[in-house]
This record gives structure tokens, C-alpha cells and sequence, in this order.
């Protein structure tokens, strides 16, 4: 991985992209794939470590013929630390692992740490969307990110966030949820312009 800041997403696309966007923890890839293939001119990136998601997704990467995904078999932390200032114009973490038992919350990747570097990799303008099926992490993700500076929830009624919205493609995780009777949450967050009006920097 390159040192730190020093990656420029655009350069891993043959051609010029759009936009990129990356899914933290990908999982079985059925979320990502389909996101490539209805936005072709976006690049995505995917980051994964468990080997089985990984070959399900080249598996549909090559029975759909993607060209605009690029994945990375590591931890996403240390793709995150590697890219420059402003350069994800999306970034999904669907259904991560919450981590239930009390000693075990440090390892939760939503996190005050990894919200502080997604403001920085992430454009001004830019949207953060979390899933969980967890009420528990459901609470400490909103505790999160709706107490970061740098974050504006996008949820103006019930509906925005009990609701998976029609551009947002299902997961596996999710209808696993749903036959578990357990209950998703969407959640939509915006990355507030950079400074303040004079463009000075936001406090926290």
C-alpha cells in the first residue's frame, strides 16, 4: 500500500471515471457488483479480507464483465490512510460485524477514528451510507456520526432511514436480517462542506 495520502484512486481505472466511490467490507460483493453495473462511469473500489467473499465477487465481476471495480484484500483502514484529501465522493459500510460483546466495541469499524479520516478522503458533498440490523450498534453508530462535525444526517422522517432507498441495492446480510426477523436500518449521512464561512476550519 502507498505511503500515506500518496494513492490517487482515478490512476487504478484504465480509462477516466466519474467519480469513485468504496464499500467497506463488501461481503459476498452483491451490493458492489450491482453498483458497478448500474453506474458504469463510476470507478468503485471494494475492500475485503475474508477470501470467500472475495472469489464470489470475481465470480460476478467476470459473469457481468465489470471493468469499473478494483478490489483491495486488506484491511480497509490502511486503504483509507493511503488515499488523499477529498477523493470518495461515496462510501458504504453495510452491515459490519457490531462486535456485541462489551470488549469487543473498540473493534467496531464505525468508529470516532475512521469517521475522522473518512472526512478527510471524503468530497465536500460527499455521502456516507451505514446499514445494521443490530439495535445496539444502530444506536452507537447515530451516537457517531450524528455528534461528528463533519457529518449531516440526511433523515427527515421515519421512512429515511426504516427504508432501503431504490438506488441502494439489497444484500445478503440484509435478507439474512429479515428472515431472522431482526430490522435493518439505512442510514444516509452528507459530508459538510470543508470550514467555515471565512473557510476557516470547522471545530469539533
Amino acid at each position: 500500500m502507498p505511503e500515506a495520502g500518496r494513492l490517487d484512486p482515478r490512476a487504478l481505472f484504465a480509462g477516466p471515471v466519474d467519480a469513485v466511490w468504496l464499500e467497506v467490507g463488501f461481503g459476498g460483493g452483491e451490493h458492489l457488483a450491482a453498483q458497478a453495473a448500474a453506474a458504469p462511469a463510476i470507478g468503485m473500489i471494494g475492500a475485503e479480507v475474508f477470501e470467500n467473499g472475495v472469489v464470489k465477487l470475481l465470480g460476478e465481476i467476470e459473469r457481468r464483465k465489470l471493468t469499473n471495480l478494483r478490489l483491495v484484500i486488506d484491511d480497509a483502514r490502511l486503504l483509507l490512510a493511503a488515499l488523499p484529501e477529498a477523493s470518495l465522493q461515496r462510501v458504504f459500510i453495510l452491515f459490519p460485524d457490531p462486535w456485541p460483546k462489551l470488549r469487543h466495541h473498540k473493534r467496531r469499524i464505525v468508529a470516532r477514528e475512521t469517521l475522522d479520516r473518512l472526512a478527510f478522503v471524503m468530497a465536500d458533498g460527499a455521502e456516507l451510507r451505514l446499514a445494521t440490523d443490530d439495535a445496539d450498534y444502530l444506536r452507537w453508530m447515530l451516537e457517531r456520526a450524528t455528534q461528528h462535525a463533519d457529518f449531516e444526517w440526511l433523515a427527515r422522517r421515519p421512512e429515511d432511514w426504516r427504508e432501503r432507498p431504490p438506488d441502494w441495492p439489497a444484500t445478503r446480510y440484509e435478507q439474512k436480517a429479515l428472515a431472522a426477523g431482526r430490522t435493518p436500518a439505512f442510514l444516509r449521512f452528507r459530508r459538510r462542506p470543508r470550514g467555515g464561512p471565512d473557510g476557516s476550519p470547522r471545530l469539533r
